[in-house]
């Protein structure tokens, strides 16, 4: 009887803006239906090889990624959250947002350039060589490994638990704090006793990203000789051909991240802290002073120095010998290409965004609720894994297609949307969809409703009151997931490059290609454009928040 209800509240408030929200989140949920009905399909011989003598080998090899990766990642990324949030030292300000660079530079470009400085010829050992006049032990510089790849992904990836951990100690009651600081605490003792504790939701989420991000890796992966999950999906479809057993594989790591998804909601869940008060008050920042200062100081500046500018420095350093070279019409040409499919995958996503997001904010139910879900759950899944859905779902299209394309003459069972840029688009907003929901929603939290419930009053409708009232109340959000979706949809390798067209090229392919072909100096161009797109977004992220703080 329940169910029937709901379904006939449902029906009563059905519009244009909710049928186009639930078209958008079952599409957003197909791709990975696909995947999953692969567990249920029976395996090939390739796949009783896999089974046999390499999943565990997968799964091993991905575990002690994320586990180490993980590890460290809270290690850094709370302690400078913690140094930020409750202290004043040298060039602190500079540190707060100056954390968060890392995030331009994707961690495959950080692979190949480590990877290339720190090999035999590179800059670091020919300086020791050259200058230093010391001839160092190879297995000290030995980068291309699992500790290696750990290192690459810690640097590059702990801005997320920094993010949000250092949010949640400006914003969040400081009541605790200050209570133990007036009971005469160490600051040893309030920061593993009371900070930790409070801080574990933040934390779990903070860590739970960096979880997805390298299990979405491939480019990191592959050029360290790594076989993760990822990397396994691109062997068994490329080398052995095998696409049955690529979204069998698929459909593990799915189950996998599903997996992940499940636990962080239950632990987030279970460590919830509240305030005992509703008068929330930032917390008071004390100065260090004499050694623990600098020790700050230097700790801020090594990290800084290891995650942004030693590579950017030396990207620079390569563009420099290289520019004349790359910067021709190919790459004019590969411009525009990212540039064409990144704007109208935004404009798409974006549209998609704005409606659900005003769908879920007028009408809070478990409808939307789940419609919320389902449209945020794209992010999640890995852009390799994501490829194999979104590629069976475009093939079954194609099946469907062979009469209309015969009656057009293209011939019967050709593959024309599987080989087309649509794909790609499709692709995109999907797995981006999320970033620019995400984006919305918190325009239209920080706005209220009280306006649009005053316009509805007033007799308006929905899509009226949008244009009139919504729209100009979050042009600012509006602006932010715009920019946030194109920095990642820019940066993006697993799934662009599975699904692009035949030459068809964007800028992540190109130094991807450049760094396979050993062309590491080359890459050096194609990796400073997409840096300084995600420069440019950690800029206008860091000014809108403190723009929004004041």
């Amino acid at each position: 009887m329940n169910v029937v209800s709901w379904l006939r509240r449902i029906q009563r408030r059905s519009n244009a803006w909710v049928i186009i929200s639930v078209i958008g989140a079952f599409v957003a949920l197909l791709p990975s239906l696909y995947i999953l009905v692969g567990l249920f399909q029976k395996p090939n011989e390739n796949w009783q090889h896999i089974q046999q003598y390499m999943l565990k080998d997968y799964a091993l090899q991905s575990l002690w990624l994320v586990l180490g990766t993980g590890t460290l990642t809270v290690l850094i990324g709370v302690t400078l959250a913690w140094l930020v949030a409750a202290y004043e030292f040298p060039l602190r300000r500079f540190f707060s947002w100056a954390f968060v660079l890392p995030l331009a530079i994707p961690p495959y470009i950080a692979a190949y350039t480590y990877g290339s400085m720190l090999s035999y010829t590179g800059s670091v050992q020919v300086f020791m060589r050259n200058v230093l006049g010391w001839t160092p032990d190879q297995k000290y510089f030995d980068i291309m490994s699992m500790k290696g790849a750990i290192f690459i992904f810690t640097m590059f990836l702990f801005p997320y638990v920094y993010l949000i951990t250092r949010s949640f100690f400006e914003k969040q009651s400081a009541s605790f704090i200050e209570n133990a600081r007036l009971l005469g605490k160490n600051p040893f003792h309030i920061f593993f006793r009371i900070v930790i504790p409070l801080a574990q939701p933040a934390i779990i989420g903070g860590v739970s990203l960096v979880a997805f991000e390298v299990l979405n890796d491939f480019g990191v992966t592959k050029h360290f000789g790594i076989q993760s999950f990822t990397t396994a999906i691109f062997t068994t479809w490329f080398g052995m051909y095998d696409v049955e057993s690529a979204i069998r594989l698929a459909a593990w790591l799915m189950s996998v991240i599903i997996g992940v998804f499940l636990i962080e909601r239950l632990l987030r869940k279970r460590k919830k802290y509240n305030a005992s008060t509703n008068r929330s008050s930032p917390l008071s920042r004390r100065r260090l002073r004499g050694l623990p200062a600098w020790a700050a100081f230097g700790f801020g500046a090594v990290i800084v120095s290891l995650s942004f500018l030693i590579p950017v420095v030396q990207l620079i350093v390569w563009a420099k010998w290289t520019y004349k070279d790359v910067l021709n019409a190919k790459f004019a040409e590969m411009l525009m290409n990212t540039l064409s499919v990144s704007a109208i995958a935004i404009a798409i996503l974006m549209l998609f965004a704005i409606i659900s997001a005003n769908v879920v904010r007028t009408g809070r139910s478990l409808f939307t609720l789940v419609l919320s879900k389902l449209i945020s759950m794209g992010y999640s899944v890995p852009g390799a894994v994501l490829s194999i859905g979104v590629l069976a779902v475009f093939i079954s299209f194609d099946e469907q297609l062979s009469g209309f394309y015969a009656w057009l003459g293209l011939g019967k069972g050709k593959l024309v949307l599987s080989m087309s840029i649509a794909m790609l688009i499709f692709a995109y907003v999907i797995r981006f969809l999320a970033v620019g929901y995400n984006a919305v929603e918190a325009g239209f939290e920080k706005t209220g409703n009280r306006y649009t419930e005053a316009s509805r009053l007033l007799g308006f409708g929905m899509t009226r009151t949008f244009f009139k009232v919504d729209l100009p109340l979050i042009k600012g959000a509006l602006l932010t997931g715009c920019i946030l979706t194109f920095m990642e949809i820019v940066k993006e390798l697993p799934l662009t490059l599975l699904l692009r067209p035949f030459n068809f090229d964007t800028l992540a392919t190109k130094a991807y290609q450049y760094a396979s072909d050993e062309q590491i100096h080359q890459a050096s161009v194609p990796s400073l454009f997409i840096i300084a797109v995600g420069m440019i977004s950690v800029f206008f992220y860091h000014w809108l928040g403190e723009k929004n703080s004041k």
